[in-house]
């Protein structure tokens, strides 16, 4: 061996070995442009073999390794601290992490096996869930928290919860699911659905705790934000096996009390699922990394002169966090999809608004003696598309019309607006266009009340009242818009006739009785011509006249056939629709 008198400059080099993180140093030499690492023995030494030329590294780069690691396993580095080490490193001795160790999570995904196993799990999940179930499982065990951020439709809340099943919580150290009210139903449903052998409670309003025992009753716990709030010395009393962050981007702001209160919860995994991590600032991001793994990004003041809002830190922001976030989008997983993609999204009404329903179902039913249950029904099916809608004649049929009234003490933003609101919101993050469904026509001057910040997004309307002529020009402005855009339709008038396919994602904001109408409503996007996966969302509120719909809508849509035409209700409909109520849920 010969020495060479030439010191090369130091790096230490972070790679992956047998799903560890691991710290090497090396030696940086160009030849002919080209930069080499040569790997030192050990981090116990001062030289590099090149061959058969033993090249020499600074004296001191064995104590700059041991002040950079600071008692840290080099064999067995978590990704946190990994990325502390890459962003803090001095001049002198640089880091360096591997390519594969900052692969994106969805570039990591596409390379699992596109099935799985899971025990419990009554689904078949998609290659694409598949592989993201493994690379969750894979992420956690590495860093104990990620970032779920595929686009609206592909399925996140299943992929959770075969995650959930992989490793099923106990009673005593359960998994928590904080989520906005609107989407508590949804949560129970799919559960129920896809892991029914998971035990479920609803810490929520009357039903909640009162001593963290009183929590450990159940393998899943579902709150929501606002009570999460509340109640946070008893829900951080105990350490919980899993805290799962839905529409996630509730937590951004450092500074909100929501956000602080769910730092402080104690938990073993971590995961905050939103289809928008970046809406206004970087700090977006790293509210919501530091929340899934503590200081992986350092100090917030710091996070912000390092990392200010534009395109170039963004970038190198992204080249760190992409490992801990797996984010998909419908076009990246096509291949796995179906053409058309149907999604019940079933919603509570809250406390208060449970028992007007009734209210307005006993005092209609009081009025109209001879057609109550008719009458009734339709009031029902206006109450659940928001208190506002007061029709202007019962007896008239004017129900489309029906007018806007500013009711005391009721909110402009119901759980059904919240949750059509969050799916707007994303789907614009995402640049897409949206077809909304209502059969009441002022539902569009709600949407847009209640949609007062997404600026930059198209918006229009057909329905009865707009013009022949003036059908076609509207969606033209729709398809043609550079950008986001929202058309809101009344089934009756745009349920025929229009072509549609710039729209990816449609959203029936209040059920029909009929089938056909709704189909054929779906089908202004999904159609010939449409090169992309459609998501339809159908809103329904549970225990009310709206459950009744969708029921007797799937039930009469695999009944009829081209030659055996279905009625759009009957008797045992108005029945059960009567019968029905939010106060009184059913099991």
């Amino acid at each position: 061996m010969e020495v060479s008198e030439r010191v090369l400059d130091p790096i230490l080099v972070l790679s992956r070995s047998q799903n560890r993180i691991v710290a090497q140093l090396a030696g940086r030499r160009v030849v002919r442009g080209e930069a080499h690492q040569l790997i030192a023995p050990s981090l116990m030494h001062s030289w590099v073999a090149d061959g058969t030329i033993i090249r020499p590294l600074p004296r001191d780069v064995v104590d700059l390794v041991a002040g950079l690691l600071r008692g840290l396993d080099p064999e067995d580095l978590s990704y946190s601290a990994a990325i502390s080490l890459v962003r803090e490193a001095p001049d002198d001795l640089p880091v360096e992490a591997s390519p594969e160790l900052l692969h994106a999570g969805r570039v990591a995904a596409d390379q699992l096996p596109p099935n799985i196993a899971v025990d419990g799990l009554q689904a078949d999940l998609f290659p694409y869930q598949a592989r993201g179930v493994q690379w969750m499982w894979e992420t956690l065990n590495r860093t104990g928290g990620l970032i779920l951020a595929d686009e609206m439709g592909l399925g996140k809340t299943l992929q959770i919860i075969a995650l959930l099943m992989m490793e099923p919580p106990i009673k005593d150290a359960p998994a928590l699911i904080v989520c906005p009210t609107s989407l508590i139903a949804n949560w129970v449903r799919e559960i129920q659905r896809f892991a029914p052998s998971l035990s479920i409670m609803v810490h929520r309003g009357s039903h909640r705790a009162g001593i963290y025992r009183d929590l450990q009753v159940a393998q899943v716990i579902i709150t929501t934000y606002d009570t999460m709030v509340n109640d946070i010395g008893l829900i951080s009393s105990l350490e919980w096996s899993w805290v799962i962050c839905d529409e996630a981007q509730a937590i951004k702001n450092p500074h909100s009390n929501r956000r602080m209160a769910v730092a402080t919860i104690p938990r073993r995994k971590t995961i905050p699922m939103t289809g928008t991590p970046v809406e206004n600032s970087l700090l977006d991001l790293w509210s919501l990394v530091d929340f899934a793994i503590p200081g992986m990004l350092g100090d917030r003041t710091v996070f912000e002169v390092e990392f200010p809002d534009t395109v170039e830190a963004a970038q190198s922001l992204g080249r760190l966090t992409d490992p801990i976030i797996l984010k998909r989008r419908v076009m990246d997983v096509a291949a796995d999809l179906p053409e058309r993609i149907d999604i019940d999204v079933p919603l509570e009404l809250e406390d208060g608004l449970a028992q007007q329903y009734d209210a307005v179902r006993e005092s209609t039913l009081a009025k109209y003696p001879v057609a109550g249950a008719l009458v009734a029904t339709l009031q029902l099916q206006l109450f659940c598309a928001h208190p506002w809608l007061r029709a202007p004649k019962v007896d008239g049929g004017a129900w489309d019309d029906a007018a806007l009234v500013d009711q005391e003490g009721i909110p402009l933003i119901t759980p059904k607006l919240e949750r059509l609101t969050q799916l707007l919101r994303e789907a614009f993050m995402n640049q897409r266009k949206v077809l909304v469904f209502s059969l009441f026509n002022r539902v569009g001057d709600l949407v847009k009340k209640a949609s007062d910040g997404l600026a930059g997004t198209w918006w229009g309307a057909i329905n009865g009242s707009t013009p022949s002529l003036d059908r076609q020009p509207i969606v033209d402005d729709f398809s043609t818009h550079d950008g986001p855009a929202c058309l809101i339709l009344n089934p009756k008038a745009a349920g025929a006739g229009l072509n549609i396919t710039a729209a990816t994602v449609v959203i029936h904001f209040t059920p029909v009785w009929n089938p056909a109408v709704e189909a054929q409503a779906s089908a202004r996007a999904h159609r010939r011509g449409q090169t992309e996966p459609v998501s339809v969302y159908r809103l329904f509120y549970k225990d009310t006249v709206e459950e009744v719909m969708i029921d007797r809508s799937a039930w009469k849509s695999d009944l009829a056939n081209e030659t055996v035409p279905v009625s759009s209700r009957d008797e045992d409909d108005l029945r059960r629709a009567l019968q029905i109520s939010p106060t009184r849920p059913t099991k």
